[in-house]
């Protein structure tokens, strides 16, 4: 039932007031929130900003601004959609923060959510050197924002993104131009290594699909919004991750080094690998489930990798 009343479209009046609101509505219906945004606050504030066409730090003394009629039905009929559709923030606004950063988005790709947007801002200190880094390839690049990224931490890096979806590819190609970056960022239609030139990277990142099929069941409304092809990695969730594994090496420089999210099948492939060193990475600012591999680990232990494919 949609609470769209006109009493409240004439009782409420200043941006606090909506923002309170729809936090409350948001918490009756029990949205998902698991975007970007930790709280009903936070995503009622998002489409509250975003309707008004105001900046996302905007300062509290307009909280008390009050909105016109027509403001207050626009602010009302985008948090209905939240409610009644269940789609994630992003898709309704089109765009998205990730490492600093604007992108935009829709129903083509994943909303970028990486704890990747981390390492990237760091530009992986320790363990890689801005002046070492010449070229970077994202596996499975989606919206292109972990590719992009890497193409402003390391502005003398050629970057080459990859993804095996045409409608990914479209996106990521908008944010390409929206950052000006053509230059350095290539994109590839390939599955993982297939179309890529024989090449090697200094780093290799990648978020592939990694939710296994019995847990991507089970997920909240909002994530089936999200295209299935860019959560599924078969019934152990690893398949396109030890495909990467498998063949790493032939990609990878001396000193180079792999960085893969695999999230919740994190636990999964430390198991079916035990003597694998994955370094697991913690993340200031929420986050788990990536693990990094140097170019002499993933050298060592390539033939185990082949072999699971086999």
């Amino acid at each position: 039932m949609i609470d769209h009343s006109s009493d409240a479209l004439v009782t409420l009046t200043t941006i606090r007031d909506y923002i309170r609101w729809g936090a409350t509505r948001f918490n009756k219906a029990n949205i998902f929130f698991g975007h970007g945004a930790a709280s009903a606050l936070d995503e009622a504030a998002a489409l509250l900003l975003h309707t008004l066409k105001l900046p996302f730090d905007l300062s509290p003394v307009y909280m008390d601004s009050v909105l016109t009629q027509e403001e207050r039905q626009a602010v009302s009929d985008l948090f209905d959609r939240r409610i009644n559709e269940r789609k994630p923030v992003a898709y309704l606004t089109n765009q998205v923060q990730f490492a600093g950063l604007p992108f935009y988005v829709d129903e083509r790709v994943l909303v970028p959510r990486s704890p990747i947007a981390e390492l990237i801002n760091e530009q992986f200190s320790p363990w890689l050197e801005v002046d070492q880094v010449h070229r970077v390839l994202d596996l499975c690049t989606g919206s292109a924002c972990i590719a992009i990224a890497c193409a402003y931490a390391y502005p003398e890096a050629k970057v080459d993104a990859v993804d095996l979806s045409d409608d990914a590819l479209a996106v990521a190609a908008i944010n390409v131009e929206k950052h000006d970056a053509a230059d350095q960022v290539t994109l590839y239609h390939s599955d993982l290594f297939d179309a890529l030139p024989p090449d090697k990277y200094d780093l290799i990142v990648s978020n592939p699909p990694y939710v296994s099929t019995a847990e991507w069941q089970g997920l909240p409304a909002e994530f089936h919004a999200e295209p299935d092809m860019g959560f599924l990695g078969g019934e152990s969730g690893l398949d396109l991750v030890l495909r990467i594994l498998a063949r790493a090496h032939d990609f990878l420089t001396a000193e180079g080094i792999v960085v893969v999210e695999v999230g919740s099948s994190a636990e999964t492939l430390q198991s079916l690998y035990p003597d694998v060193p994955f370094y697991w990475l913690d993340f200031e600012h929420g986050g788990d489930g990536v693990f990094l591999l140097t170019a002499e680990q993933i050298k060592q232990f390539t033939p185990l990798f082949q072999q699971a494919l086999k």
